[in-house]
């Protein structure tokens, strides 16, 4: 395990902590969101800052990038939405009365989940309010959108006439203790998931499979079906509050107050791989390439193979908590409260990494081939015994 010596680049252009860091689906762009109540964005070619977007009238809890629009929510009650080339305000959404801290963009939808209570849907393009989801008994945290079609099959979409007009659903997390499933179109709460006795801080869908996942201050993560609500298994080894969740190849990554990461596999409800030496809680975590990238209150980002645990690198240089990290083109982008983005080269790492990877498929593939080759000697073996026992 190396250490990773110097940034490649550390822009230091905001006034206060980053709190969020999303990344264009292009992968041209990044945006940052801040304390100091503005946004910036950040080309992934030259790390360069190309925009400024002034006008909350306080800190920006999220952010979240298209190609051709950034949108930001913030402390003051509003969201907003920026042109990218030109850096204009085109659209401020108001409707809630306190702090707005997620947002989701789908289709031409902007969801928003918000301190008041209340989950929201407006129309991105119109600047209005289009729906209010309103029944959590405490502030709305995190937020999933799905469609019906994704999930439920045809004789289950006949039961469900009054809402074939709109089919999509918008997944909520809460303080209260609950995850609440609504449609869109009429504001209805499909279902409520009950299970979780602590705040609802993370959720991740997977859709295909309809399966919900949720994670909670009561130290547990729960698999929902997302069709029946009902609660599939509870994974139950961490020893602290459950933060951040990734979903890859039915493995499950959970990062913790306890200050590991665990990975499960979703199959079987199996604990696979922990991944110590954290010194605080995991905030953020992103899997690449097979190697699982973290981000801690110790203000340090960190590398595992994904498969043995092993710690491979530590980046250090951030004074304060990370809060986002972000991969593109083999750079680790992290974004902290201290104010700073910092870029990592992570060429070599990925190119070990692939490396490893190789060799094991080489191995795997011998000893396949070798056993293949064992059967057939066995098989030949078992011919000529019957042939000699005359069977």
């Amino acid at each position: 395990m190396g250490n990773s010596g110097s940034a490649v680049k550390v822009c230091t252009d905001h006034q206060g902590g980053i709190n969020w860091l999303s990344l264009s689906p292009d992968g041209q762009r990044l945006l940052t969101g801040s304390e100091d109540g503005t946004a910036r964005l950040w080309s992934t070619a030259d790390s360069q800052c190309h925009g400024h977007f002034q006008g909350h009238e306080s800190y920006i809890t999220f952010c979240h990038l298209e190609n051709e629009a950034a949108f930001t929510c913030s402390a003051d009650h509003t969201i907003r939405k920026w042109d990218v080339v030109t850096g204009q305000c085109l659209a401020i959404y108001r409707g809630h009365t306190s702090i707005v801290n997620r947002i989701l963009v789908a289709k031409d939808y902007l969801f928003s989940g918000s301190y008041d209570r209340t989950a929201r849907c407006w129309s991105v393009d119109k600047e209005k309010q289009i729906q209010e989801f309103r029944g959590h008994r405490n502030c709305v945290l995190t937020l999933a959108h799905y469609s019906s079609r994704d999930v439920l099959e045809e004789e289950e979409e006949e039961e469900e006439e009054e809402e074939k007009v709109c089919r999509d659903l918008l997944v909520t997390g809460s303080t209260d203790c609950t995850v609440k499933v609504w449609w869109v179109s009429s504001g209805r709460c499909y279902q409520t998931l009950l299970g979780h006795t602590g705040a609802v801080l993370c959720l991740i869908l997977d859709a295909p499979n309809r399966e919900l996942f949720s994670g909670s201050t009561d130290y547990t993560i729960r698999t929902w079906n997302i069709v029946t609500g009902e609660q599939l298994k509870v994974f139950k080894e961490h020893q602290g509050s459950v933060i951040c969740l990734e979903l890859v190849n039915r493995h499950l990554y959970s990062g913790s107050a306890d200050r590991t990461v665990k990975c499960w596999f979703v199959d079987t409800g199996e604990r696979i791989q922990t991944y110590k030496a954290h010194k605080h809680s995991v905030s953020t975590l992103k899997y690449h390439a097979g190697i699982l990238f973290t981000g801690s209150g110790d203000a340090c980002a960190r590398a595992f193979n994904s498969r043995s645990g092993v710690l491979q690198k530590i980046f250090r240089g951030h004074k304060f908590i990370i809060n986002c990290i972000q991969i593109h083109n083999e750079l680790l982008y992290t974004a902290s409260h201290d104010g700073t983005l910092r870029i990592w080269d992570i060429r070599g790492i990925c190119k070990r990494n692939k490396r490893r990877l190789k060799k094991e498929r080489s191995v795997q593939g011998r000893s396949s081939q070798k056993g293949s080759l064992s059967r057939l000697f066995n098989n030949k073996v078992g011919c000529m015994v019957q042939q000699e026992n005359g069977e």
